[in-house]
This record gives C-alpha cells, sequence and structure tokens, in this order.
C-alpha cells in the first residue's frame, strides 16, 4: 500500500507534469498564432480541456466573446441531436372524407436535390382528394437577425419558412449541347420572371460575361441569366418565398395539381380528425450535410423544427432563449445567441462557451452519433493533414469575412479525446495562410 509521503510525491509530479504541457502548449500559441505578425492586430482565443476531469490544458482570452461564423452549428446540432426524433417530419397528414389536409413542420429536405426520397410528395401525388394546407404557426422572419442584406443573391442565404420545396431555390444550369448557340455577341442575357408578384424590371441586354450567372432582383423573383464559356454550368439562387406561396406554385407543376391554403372555417371543421405523421429523412443523414457542406439553410431549419418539436410553434427565438435557460444555463460565459446558422454578425460566444457545449454532447449523446455528423480531418476538413490518423480531430471549422474558427476533438496521444476551440476574429490575413496556422498548432500537439 502507497504510504502518504508517496502519494504527495505524486501529486507533486502530476503538478509539475500539468505545468510542463501547458508551457509547452503555450510556447507553441504564442509562436504559431498569438504572436504571429499575420495576426498582429487580429483577436485571437484558445481553450483546451480534458473532459475527463473538467480541467483546461491551456486557456488564452478563452473568455472573451467572438463572432464565431458556422461554429454556430454545434449548438445547433447539440439541440438537434437533443429534441428532433430520429426521422425528420414531413407534414401532419390529416385525412377527411372529402379533402386531405396537411400542416407542414419546417422540413428543409422536401424535394431537395439532395435526396432521392420524398415520402411526402408520393402521398400528395397518388390522393385524389383535394389537398388542404393547414397554416404553421410561424413565429419566425424569412431572413435572420444580423444577416448582411446584400448577400441575398448567394446559394448560403436562404429565405427560411414554414413549408420549403426545393430548399427554397431554383435551381439553374446551362448545357451548351441543349441550348441554341447565341445568333450575335451581345444575344447572352435570358429573362425567366416568376409570376409572385407580377414585376417590371428593366434588363441589360449590352451585359456580357464569360462566366455563366445568374442574378435575382432585390425585390422580386426576376432573374437574369447570362451565358458563360462553360460547356456545363449550375448556380443555385435563392428565391423570395412570400410564406409559403412560392413555394406551392413550384409544388403545383411538380404535382400537377394545386394545395390551397385552408381559411379559418376549414381548420375549425377538422379538430378532433385523427392524424399521422409522414416521415422523410433520417436526421443524421440530415445534420451530417448540414455540418460537412456547412449548410445554413439546413441549419436554421433545423433549430427551427426543434421549436415546433418543443412548442408546436416555428420560433427561432423562443427556442434560443429556451436552450439558454435550461440545457445550457451553466454557460461559462453568456452567449448572444440569435440564429442555427451563425450567418448573423450578432452571434457572440467565448472559446469556453465551445468547450462547454462539446463537452455537453459528449456527455449525454451517443458517441456514435457526434462522430457520424462532425467532419473530420480525414474526412470532411480538407485542410487538415489526413497522415495524424483517421477522426485524429473531430471538429467544426466556422469563417466568413475577418473570421475563422475551429472547435471540436482532438485524439491525444493516450487516445483521450481533448476538447478544443480556437477562434480568431478581425483578422485581414489569407483564410489560407491562417488554416495553415492553425493545423500547424494543432499538430504541434503531438498528435
Amino acid at each position: 500500500m502507497m504510504n502518504k509521503y508517496g502519494l504527495l510525491s505524486l501529486l507533486i509530479l502530476s503538478f509539475f507534469y500539468s505545468c510542463s504541457i501547458e508551457k509547452q502548449i503555450s510556447t507553441k500559441a504564442k509562436s504559431i498564432l498569438i504572436r504571429d505578425s499575420s495576426l498582429a492586430n487580429a483577436h485571437v482565443g484558445i481553450a483546451i480541456q480534458d473532459p475527463s476531469n473538467g480541467k483546461f490544458i491551456y486557456k488564452y482570452q478563452s473568455d472573451k466573446y467572438f463572432t464565431p461564423a458556422s461554429n454556430t452549428k454545434i449548438y445547433t446540432s447539440y439541440a438537434s441531436l437533443k429534441y428532433l426524433p430520429s426521422v425528420i417530419k414531413a407534414a401532419q397528414w390529416t385525412e377527411a372524407d372529402t379533402a386531405v389536409f396537411i400542416t407542414p413542420t419546417g422540413d428543409p429536405s422536401f424535394l431537395h436535390p439532395d435526396f432521392q426520397q420524398h415520402p411526402l410528395f408520393q402521398e400528395l401525388k397518388s390522393t385524389q382528394k383535394p389537398i388542404y394546407m393547414i397554416p404553421a404557426a410561424w413565429n419566425t422572419e424569412a431572413l435572420g437577425s444580423g444577416w448582411s442584406w446584400s448577400d441575398f443573391n448567394e446559394e448560403y442565404m436562404t429565405e427560411r419558412s414554414a413549408f420549403p420545396v426545393y430548399g427554397n431555390q431554383i435551381h439553374w444550369f446551362q448545357e451548351k449541347s441543349k441550348k441554341e448557340n447565341p445568333t450575335y455577341p451581345t444575344d447572352t442575357v435570358d429573362l425567366f420572371v416568376y409570376s409572385i408578384p407580377d414585376v417590371s424590371w428593366p434588363i441589360d441586354f449590352g451585359k456580357s460575361t464569360a462566366r455563366f450567372r445568374v442574378e435575382r432582383s432585390f425585390h422580386n423573383n426576376a432573374f437574369k441569366l447570362y451565358e458563360g464559356m462553360e460547356q456545363t454550368a449550375t448556380q443555385s439562387i435563392p428565391f423570395i418565398t412570400h410564406g409559403v406561396s412560392t413555394g406551392l406554385e413550384l409544388l403545383k407543376d411538380s404535382l400537377g395539381k394545386s394545395i390551397q391554403v385552408a381559411d379559418e372555417s376549414i381548420q375549425g371543421k377538422i379538430k378532433g380528425l385523427p392524424h399521422r405523421d409522414i416521415f422523410s429523412q433520417p436526421t443524421d443523414s440530415l445534420l451530417k450535410k448540414m455540418m460537412y457542406r456547412s449548410d445554413n439553410f439546413y441549419a436554421d431549419m433545423s433549430l427551427i423544427m426543434v421549436a415546433r418539436e418543443k412548442f408546436g410553434s416555428m420560433d427561432e427565438k423562443r427556442i434560443i432563449q429556451y436552450l439558454l435557460d435550461n440545457d445550457l444555463k451553466d454557460l461559462p460565459q453568456k452567449p448572444r445567441w440569435v440564429d442555427g446558422s451563425g450567418l448573423s454578425r450578432y452571434n457572440q460566444f467565448s472559446p469556453e462557451d465551445m468547450i462547454a457545449v462539446l463537452s455537453k454532447m459528449k456527455a449525454e449523446l451517443p458517441w456514435e452519433r457526434i462522430q457520424t455528423i462532425f467532419p473530420k480531418n480525414s474526412d470532411g476538413i480538407e485542410w487538415l493533414n489526413k497522415n495524424w490518423g483517421e477522426n485524429a480531430v473531430i471538429a467544426k471549422s466556422g469563417s466568413m469575412s475577418g473570421v475563422l474558427c475551429l472547435s471540436g476533438y482532438i485524439k491525444s496521444k493516450t487516445n483521450n479525446w481533448l476538447t478544443f476551440s480556437i477562434m480568431i476574429n478581425n483578422h485581414q490575413s489569407s483564410g489560407t495562410l491562417l488554416r495553415k496556422k492553425i493545423e500547424t498548432f494543432l499538430g504541434s500537439l503531438n498528435l
């Protein structure tokens, strides 16, 4: 049996070993990131923790607030893994003698080209009865608070809605073999004007480009197409949803029949009728695409679906406040959390907040599910070293102008999982350079 002096010696050795590790990491952090000339005017926060004992191995400005960009999706993943069913609900289906009524759930996968099977569409296609939509309890804006309005034409800034169709985007393509060549050099502009609402939009037929490009009007679903030199090219452009109106109009073309929005008198008549849920995609398959591709639309709609599961209404603000008051009430610093995707510049999280939610995920959720949806150094995070070993780093990156973050799990030499968060804000360096520095720093942790 070890005597008290032997135990004391072990404790002393452990203390000095811990101090030695922290000093080594501190030296690397300063030389690679903190004092590097490319980050001289930037803000850097770093936290590394051993979740087995809750002790931080290293901290630098880890209690300061940073814009997290897509690191916000870690919080959305936590909520989705915890509260969404194992298969996404596509709609609630109520069938009466003379009609069918559907209540949307906010499922972002409906008719999305990412997925091949769409059970709700098949049900709608096969029924011979008139179809009515029961308006959902929608308490969220189409565009998130703090989003950059000038990015409205970009694929990554898609409107949210109670009944998404085709991912709330129009997918344009150019195939030279299927398109008549222009008859003269300036004949390079086409126009597609969607019928909701009627618009009058001036077209500049003198503009040309060497690259296939589609531009939408800011206020209307009017699109200009510029033919490019590519043999084949594609571009996805968000459309203005007008609530559920645009989606229902697009769906009419695919179904070959209309879906009418039920008025209040009809809604009252079906109360009490039996209903069933129609399911679509496995939840983890949606979340994996969200995390790997950093899909903002999937992220925002996932958080909105969590709100519907908890409250019966699609209320982004309400579910965020609920999570912060309950599941996440013990966060080290109270974050400012405003959307599911991280598109908003209003989001503010500390590295310690990221560590906290990562630790909660690992403690409360099956590790297999976390490993399934998170990108990895060997699959998903292309800029990290694959030679470190399969799944040596499991993490989510986040980036926007002046922002680069990476938070997740890293395997130690003893095969223990450590949680880490590196957050860089207000930099003016190239993203490629900073990613290389983060990779070098992680590699210095003796992977």
